[in-house]
């Protein structure tokens, strides 16, 4: 069976709260909160992705590296053709600017690794001043909001141009809300009338008793 996105509807969009319905979106696979990498294949999908840089085994990037390659291939399929060639790819930024030991451009990594010719067109328009805890570190209190990222956000002026005909805002695991909407502010500031959207490897969903606790969670930087 052909995996396919899955546009982020009206049945689905409470999962969401920083999203509006103006918002268009699309994931792939479902990450369960509150479960480990055998839960199922979006848990493991985000566990290898989600993998440190300091903290992982040679073995254990070679999962990553693995689940990179994973993620362009599918992409490479998903998005129309016509996408990939006039479209202009923006990462979200991780918790970690560039220098910190787990700076990780994994978004990057795989939409490079989509082999079209001419390449794709991936800018990293913008970038992270300084690190962050990842937001599951924090207490519910103290995650950032859209207004924090963005004061810890810069555009990069270099990237700016020629202007996009398109946008997709790329991510690995989309919870809240809270980063897309703090990237799409700034973009949108940039390119008022540019069509903006969404692609996420994940989506982050609860299970029934999603009050419970498992130890095994892996790290949403």
């Amino acid at each position: 069976m052909v995996e396919k996105l899955t546009l982020l509807d009206a049945t689905i969009l409470p999962d969401h709260t920083r999203l509006t319905a103006a918002d268009e979106c699309y994931f792939w696979r479902e990450y369960t909160s509150g479960r480990n990498y055998a839960f199922g294949p979006g848990n493991d999908l985000v566990s290898n992705l989600k993998k440190k840089p300091s903290r992982s085994s040679a073995a254990e990037m070679g999962y990553k590296r693995r689940a990179i390659a994973a993620c362009s291939g599918f992409f490479r399929t998903a998005i129309h053709p016509d996408w990939l060639n006039t479209a202009t790819f923006v990462p979200i930024p991780g918790s970690k600017a560039v220098g910190d030991p787990d700076f990780d451009d994994r978004m990057t990594e795989i939409f490079r690794g989509i082999r079209t010719h001419p390449p794709i067109d991936v800018r990293k328009m913008i970038v992270q001043v300084t690190s962050t805890a990842a937001a599951h570190e924090s207490a519910s209190g103290e995650r950032p909001t859209v207004e924090d990222l963005i004061a810890n956000y810069q555009i990069d002026p270099q990237t700016l141009n020629p202007a996009p005909t398109n946008i997709g805002i790329i991510d690995d695991v989309l919870t809240a809300g809270v980063h897309y909407r703090a990237v799409h502010t700034l973009l949108r500031a940039q390119f008022p009338t540019t069509r903006i959207v969404g692609f996420f490897v994940a989506r982050r969903v609860f299970p029934p008793e999603h009050n419970e606790i498992d130890l095994g969670e892996i790290d949403l930087a």
